[in-house]
């Protein structure tokens, strides 16, 4: 009996589904490769890049981590030091609202600092964390 390339893919896709323990070995992935007429070579090349994909996407992630966790930090000083600055302009002269002046100015750094963390481009992100890697190798 023979099978087109897509009722192969189909055949492993549900024995890939249907394996309990969900893991491989490398042996077991080499023998599937070389089943398949795949040369160790293609799997090794293969292999080395979605490894090293996964390194970037983690790295990518604990950057990202990292930027949520500093902005959020800007936002709990910039509540604290604003309550504080209302409290004493309301104590110490509450016919005039001077504490608008550092909470406007603040609140346009803070703003843009969130831009910056959760803008939804992914491009700058990814360009940014490019140039923060280059930095810190470099």
């Amino acid at each position: 009996m023979t099978y087109d390339s897509e009722d192969v893919e189909k055949i492993l896709e549900i024995a890939l589904t249907r394996k309990q323990e969900g893991e491989f070995s490398r042996e077991q992935l080499v023998e599937m490769a070389s089943e398949l007429g795949i040369s160790s070579n293609i799997l090794e090349t293969t292999e080395q890049k979605w490894l090293a994909q996964q390194k970037e996407e983690g790295s990518q992630r604990t950057f990202n981590t990292f930027r949520r966790r500093a902005f959020w930090a800007h936002f709990v000083s910039f509540l604290a030091v604003n309550l504080f600055l209302i409290l004493l302009n309301l104590i110490t002269s509450p016919s005039y609202f001077w504490a608008i002046f550092p909470i406007l100015g603040w609140g346009l750094g803070l703003f843009f600092h969130w831009w910056s963390v959760y803008r939804t481009e992914f491009r700058s992100q990814e360009s940014e964390f490019r140039m923060n890697s280059e930095r810190k190798s470099g």
